[in-house]
């Protein structure tokens, strides 16, 4: 009696097993019906398009996609994998996320999205020429081209596909970077409030022709601690050596950042409340890459201050070439100068699955 009454005490025990592991399989698949992925930006979500055109800033050499499940250099500014083709995976729609240039791209390969972002590129036009990327206003007349050739592969399921797709945008960086502290020449930090709103002015204005193509589902990343970046940290060295002996992050340049997400987060929640029947999430890259900064050993990582590729305190795209990278990237936080390594970019996809993208469902 005793031994039956033990075995029917195991039924809740294995049911609630046999719920939970359903919970989890339907967390993992595309039933939130999420279509497709479609990418705007800059390297941290560039696949490959900055392969197809004229441009320096190329990333389609070794060391880069060494640990790439092919050991291919695809053209993504890391050792393996971006955070789209993390959340493409765990979306069911495809193991990666294409750059729209490919010439091998077919009409076949539309339904489940494309990336349009190119490595170098901001919303300030100027950005985009320094290194004769692809800007935001270029890479939206793409989507329409795209859409275009979609329509002819999905006929009148093009609308579902496009209203049901996340919307993921990634830029900005290269406007502080290379317009603000680097090379352009334009006075832009002398009236920064201002620049900050003519970035998010561009900003708006993509979201919303977006929407009047029928996107419903936005993310939205702001901008990471830029002053923490290891090639930041180099240039203030070199530029104030006396001052900075050590390594450390660039309070200003964080400030700086941390003002732009503040009036990022106001816009996009008055984008939300203008956008009919949208959904628009915003991407706090600068806490979580703060955290990997202040606690690395939660995410496995033993060095932060420095990239993985040659010296790691300057060399990215084509001053890689040649250069001998480190042996575990997965310790590293950032792979060279500027980009993240795989392993830091799949806890940025976790972060987004788990608390980005149920706000957008």
């Amino acid at each position: 009696m005793a031994r039956n009454q033990a075995q029917l005490g195991l039924f809740p025990a294995i049911f609630l097993a046999i719920l939970m592991f359903e919970c989890m399989v339907v967390a993992a698949s595309p039933s939130q019906n999420i279509s497709a992925l479609l990418v705007f930006g800059d390297s941290t979500v560039d696949p490959g398009n900055n392969d197809y055109i004229s441009t320096f800033f190329k990333s389609n050499h070794v060391p880069y996609g060494r640990d790439f499940p092919d050991h291919t250099a695809t053209g993504r500014f890391s050792n393996g994998k971006l955070v789209t083709d993390f959340l493409a995976s765990a979306l069911g729609l495809e193991p990666l996320v294409r750059p729209y240039l490919d010439p091998g791209l077919t009409d076949s390969n539309l339904e489940s999205g494309v990336s349009f972002a190119s490595a170098g590129s901001g919303l300030d036009n100027g950005t985009s020429s320094i290194s004769s990327s692809i800007p935001m206003l270029k890479q939206l007349a793409y989507f329409e081209e795209y859409l275009g050739r979609l329509q002819k592969v999905a006929g009148n399921r093009t609308q579902d596909i496009i209203s049901n797709a996340v919307f993921v945008i990634s830029v900005g960086s290269n406007d502080y970077i290379w317009t603000v502290y680097g090379v352009s020449g334009n006075d832009s930090k002398g009236n920064l409030p201002d620049y900050q709103n003519l970035l998010l002015g561009n900003l708006r204005s993509s979201i919303q022709r977006l929407h009047e193509a029928g996107g419903r589902k936005f993310t939205v990343a702001g901008l990471p601690p830029i002053g923490c970046i290891p090639l930041q940290m180099t240039l203030a060295i070199l530029q104030k050596p006396v001052e900075l002996v050590e390594r450390k992050c660039i309070e200003t340049q964080n400030e700086d950042a941390k003002a732009y997400n503040s009036k990022l987060q106001a816009m996009l929640a008055s984008l939300q409340t203008e956008l009919l029947e949208s959904k628009v999430a915003y991407v706090d890259l600068y806490s979580l890459l703060m955290d990997m900064l202040t606690n690395p050993h939660n995410y496995g990582f033993e060095v932060t201050s420095r990239g993985c590729c040659g010296t790691g305190l300057m060399e990215a795209g084509p001053l890689c070439i040649g250069v001998v990278a480190c042996q575990d990237a997965s310790k590293f936080l950032f792979w060279d100068a500027i980009h993240p390594t795989e392993a830091a970019y799949k806890a940025i996809a976790d972060h987004v699955l788990q608390s980005v993208l149920p706000l957008i469902l």
